[in-house]
Formats: C-alpha cells, sequence, structure tokens
C-alpha cells in the first residue's frame, strides 16, 4: 500500500472574497461580505479530490455597506457576535463531480449550530506568479437556509411579506498557496 503525500495550502486573503445575499422585502437582494476570514487545505497527493477544507470568518468583520444594518446583524438578534465570533465550516467529503467541479459537503457552525451542508466547488486552476509562487484557485458556492441556523429575525411588511428571505446564497473566491 502506498502512502500519498499530504500538502498544505493557506488561503492568499488578499486574492479572495467570502460573499452572501439574502433576499430584501422578497423584491431584491441585499448583498454582504466577511472582511476577516481564514481558510486552509489539505490536500492527498496529486488529486484536489478528497481534499479537507476548513474556513473560518470573523462575525465582527460582516460588512452589507450599511452600518446601523451591520450593528443589527451582529447583535443576538441575528449572529450575536459577542457570544459567537466566528461562523466555521469543516468538510467532510470533497469529491469530484465532473472535470473541474467538486462536491464540498461539510459541518457548518453559525451561532453554536452544526448543520451539514453541500457546496459547489469549482477549481479555476492552478498557476505559478510572475513571482515563482504556486497559486490555485476555487470559486465556492451554496446557499443555507439561514433560519435552521438560529438566524430567526424577521419582520412583517404592511402587506404581509417577510422583510428578510430564509434562504442566503453563498460565494467565495479563494486562492490558496502551498503552506511555508
Amino acid at each position: 500500500m502506498t502512502t500519498q503525500a499530504i500538502s498544505k495550502w493557506n488561503l492568499d486573503a488578499a486574492h479572495s472574497e467570502v460573499q452572501f445575499k439574502v433576499k430584501h422585502l422578497v423584491i431584491s437582494a441585499v448583498s454582504g461580505s466577511f472582511k476577516s476570514f481564514n481558510a486552509t487545505v489539505e490536500k492527498h497527493g496529486d488529486s484536489w479530490a478528497h481534499a479537507v477544507i476548513e474556513f473560518s470568518a470573523s462575525i465582527d468583520s460582516i460588512d452589507t455597506n450599511n452600518a446601523d444594518r451591520d450593528g443589527h446583524l451582529k447583535s443576538p438578534e441575528f449572529f450575536d457576535a459577542a457570544q459567537f465570533s466566528q461562523l466555521t465550516f469543516k468538510s467532510t467529503s470533497f469529491n469530484e463531480k465532473s472535470g473541474s467541479v467538486f462536491s464540498l459537503i461539510g459541518d457548518m457552525t453559525i451561532k453554536g449550530v452544526t448543520k451539514s451542508i453541500e457546496l459547489t466547488a469549482e477549481l479555476g486552476g492552478e498557476m505559478v506568479d510572475p513571482w515563482g509562487n504556486h497559486k490555485v484557485g476555487f470559486e465556492i458556492s451554496g446557499e443555507i437556509n439561514r433560519e435552521e441556523f438560529g438566524l430567526t429575525w424577521n419582520a412583517v411588511t404592511e402587506a404581509g411579506g417577510l422583510v428578510v428571505g430564509p434562504n442566503v446564497k453563498l460565494i467565495m473566491n479563494a486562492q490558496f498557496a502551498p503552506a511555508q
């Protein structure tokens, strides 16, 4: 039995972003991002299949381009940043679906609630930058129901509609470099 070499990869945060979108008044989407986050990948052998991915984001770094809304999101009515400072994800499987598209399944923890979610990870490619650094890029996307993680605050409009939709689209563009 041969042992596959394990390589560790760290997020290049300067070339990565974490964004989300949620329906507002059911007529448009509000976008936001996390400004402080980290991720690592442990690759087994030459293939990205079966890699182990870990991710975390600081709740205090949430940014929707509106200070009042950001404050509300950090409050106990939503994320409760004082008590639950991090959103985390740890993969349980990373399997190739077709070509450069992978199914990324793992445990996401938000506000102390852990649920298994499935995301899609598309390998953008591998490249050596002009300074000789090896890089790999992924676009990771999916959708979660915020209410399943205890983010249940809402209000009802005069017409009976909800202010905030339950589904949140997640988009992460991540660039990694081998750990030093």
